[in-house]
């Protein structure tokens, strides 16, 4: 516990004087700081005081928008946002709420809490495919997965008499008898919560090896992820969606959605697309080959709350048919029923909780008072400060890139070493403590990565950064 915390809490209020002298020891003292010029770790978190500002707001009215009659403008305002946001990202128009279709956007907590989200919602669509029509394979006769399928549907018929008869509530698009054989894709440099969501959705997953390729990065081809479906249903799986990365934390990679979506569509898979970091650089003209391919897209997330400006949490979350998908996570209560159910929005069909916060009101406060511009000048700054960095790392001839600098992002590592060495200096720069870098690894190769993260950041800033890895590595090396 930090010191001065007691091991009780009080039963008598204390003066707000008292607790404000506390919050340097307690709180400041222990916190890592996020936003100090000289943290380049991880990806940046967003902040603005607009966002503050809203945040404020948003626990000053303490509504809870679970439905759309719980706080009407919370749901109203989180669709317009959203459509603002399609608007300014070069989306396509079916993601808006606007759009007379059944495609509509969602502010999520975090990229895991979307991705979790979209696993569910491919599972769910094809489970009842093929509850509703066993034969839509067309691939089905000439593999394994007949069988697999006969298999499923004789425990389906069994399991609903014997559930039926002990009052036991079987899920219809969740049902695990028919799942059992699933398994979905991913890149092996796609995030983690990739793989816990994949585990807490009880599917199996496989991890493709990504290549270089794309801008001289990691990222799947169409024809790994071809052969990998034409592999395993010959096995007897059941390939039902692949999860491509727009943005790896490892590199900064980008799986080719125009190149992979139009498989994706061909053999019947769902395709989600996380860009938790790298999506917000599309609203750059320049970046806008980020989200190329999105026609073929069937839900789109990324954070604003990375490189956004905008506190946590704010993860927009767009999906092709809404409408479809928010059937997979209805549950009826008198309590939560209203008049107006059949006309608007409830976001809690397209959530796993049923309570909401206010998050738009961040993005309409800082579109509002600070603009789409001032974003672009903070995203197109972030890349030309680690554009500086990727040169200044080589000036010394100790270093060499692993891969090209990307959206913010360097990732270096000493020439003719081993990954021991590597490890060495890193650990030995974090524990000298004047600046804060992460490792990462591809396919067994350790690297460092320096990421533009504070606002606060100049160019003297990762100046400093550079001389500081140089001297530590004079030292060791």
């Amino acid at each position: 516990m930090p010191t001065g915390v007691p091991a009780q809490a009080p039963s008598s209020p204390e003066d707000w004087s008292k607790i404000f002298d506390d919050l340097e020891n307690v709180v400041l003292n222990g916190a890592t700081h996020w936003h100090h010029p000289h943290f380049f770790a991880y990806f940046p978190t967003g902040l603005s005081y607009q966002s503050i500002m809203a945040d404020i707001l948003s626990g000053g009215i303490a509504g809870i928008g679970f439905t759309w009659k719980s706080c009407p403008s919370m749901t109203e305002l989180e669709m317009s946002s959203l459509d603002w946001v399609v608007d300014l990202m070069g989306l396509p128009e079916h993601f808006k709420n606007s759009h007379d279709g059944p495609g509509c956007g969602i502010i999520q907590s975090t990229a895991s809490d979307s991705t979790m989200i979209a696993i569910m919602a491919a599972r769910a669509s094809h489970v009842e495919r093929i509850k509703a029509e066993p034969t839509f394979m067309k691939w089905v006769s000439e593999t394994g997965v007949g069988k697999t399928l006969k298999g499923i549907f004789d425990r389906v018929k069994v399991n609903k008499i014997d559930d039926e008869a002990s009052g036991i509530i079987a899920p219809y698009f969740h049902d695990p008898a028919v799942f059992e054989r699933f398994v979905m894709y991913c890149s092996d440099q796609a995030h983690s919560s990739v793989e816990k969501g994949a585990m807490l959705s009880a599917v199996r997953l496989r991890k493709l090896k990504a290549t270089r390729g794309f801008l001289g990065n990691y990222g799947v081809t169409n024809e790994t992820l071809q052969n990998a479906i034409k592999e395993d249903r010959a096995r007897g799986y059941i390939p039902f969606i692949f999860l491509a990365t727009v943005g790896t934390t490892c590199s900064c990679g980008v799986d080719q959605i125009d190149e992979l979506g139009p498989v994706c569509v061909e053999e019947g898979l769902y395709l989600h697309v996380d860009a938790a970091y790298a999506g917000t650089f599309a609203l750059c003209d320049e970046f806008k080959y980020l989200t190329r391919g999105m026609e073929h897209v069937d839900s789109f997330n990324f954070n604003l709350h990375k490189a956004g400006m905008i506190n946590f949490d704010c993860s927009p979350m767009f999906f092709k048919n809404g409408t479809h998908v928010s059937r997979y996570f209805n549950v009826d209560a008198i309590y939560l029923a209203h008049e107006y159910q059949s006309t608007a929005a409830d976001y809690r069909h397209l959530q796993v909780a049923l309570g909401r916060r206010f998050r738009s009101l961040k993005i309409w406060f800082v579109l509002r008072n600070m603009g789409a511009d001032k974003i672009r000048e903070y995203l197109r700054r972030t890349e030309l400060l680690a554009a500086e960095f990727a040169k200044l790392i080589l000036e010394n001839g100790k270093f060499e890139h692993f891969v090209p600098q990307h959206l913010g992002l360097t990732c270096f590592r000493l020439k003719n070493s081993t990954n021991a060495d590597n490890e060495k200096l890193c650990n030995a720069i974090n524990d000298d403590r004047r600046i804060h870098l992460v490792p990462s690894t591809v396919h067994g190769t350790y690297f460092l990565r320096m990421v533009v993260c504070s606002q606060l950041t100049t160019l003297d800033d990762v100046i400093y950064g550079r001389d500081v890895i140089f001297e530590i590595a004079d030292r060791l090396f």
